[in-house]
């Protein structure tokens, strides 16, 4: 129960530019792994130009719907999902923790929802040099909104989440660091992104989220 250990005693909030927390070491030497050897397709290679946006449809950074088709993108998406869950174990494993009463009530307190009828859903991400997000703010659906890193090639600090404030003025970044990560409930202020910065290598990384939409992975 590594990621309860970590929510416990290793996790820090911040009110500034809206409620957040940080959250330092949720991952397993094993997770990690699984995370740096997730074979993810280059859109790049298919001519698809990064757009500001993960689905690289070129929505608008707005507090909006979400996009049912899953974008462009959707062939270079890894979700985590009960029909290749047997190539990451120890995500599963990681899962399973998220989905289990005892975490997501935990959570669920923090961040002020209920999650007892939510759904998990988990994205492994690898963004190459050019990625980067416009402002915006999460769809309503996401209960959650988490990333937690992994640098694996030494990438810089700096290739962090930028969080905003109402006037798109960046107040922080949040550390690129390995093993550590943020999350916060999407709200109408929450603006957040990624400038364009420069990614040497890879910038690894996984999406995780609470959903009130129906995933594989419903919470116990």
């Amino acid at each position: 129960m590594e990621l309860f250990k970590a929510l416990k005693t290793r996790s820090k909030s911040y009110d500034i530019p809206f409620k957040h927390w940080e959250i330092d070491g949720p991952l397993t030497p094993e997770t990690i792994k699984e995370i740096c050897n997730a074979d993810i397709l280059d859109p790049r290679k298919d001519d698809l130009k990064y757009d500001g946006t993960r689905a690289l449809d070129g929505g608008e950074g707005v507090y909006r719907e979400g996009i049912k088709s899953g974008g462009k993108a959707k062939k270079y998406r890894c979700y985590v999902t009960k029909e290749n869950a047997n190539e990451f174990p120890n995500l599963k494993k990681f899962i399973e923790e998220l989905a289990s009463k005892e975490v997501h009530k935990f959570i669920g307190e923090l961040i002020g929802k209920d999650l007892s009828n939510s759904y998990i859903r988990l994205e492994v991400i690898c963004d190459r040099q050019g990625f980067w997000l416009k402002p915006h703010c999460d769809i309503k659906e996401k209960l959650l909104s988490s990333l937690i890193f992994v640098n694996p090639f030494n990438e810089s600090e700096n290739l962090g989440t930028d969080f905003y404030d109402e006037k798109l003025n960046k107040v922080k970044t949040a550390p690129y660091k390995n093993n550590y990560g943020y999350f916060f409930t999407s709200g109408s202020n929450t603006w957040h992104g990624m400038e364009k910065k420069e990614i040497k290598k890879e910038r690894r990384c996984i999406q995780v989220n609470y959903v009130t939409f129906p995933t594989d992975w419903k919470v116990y």
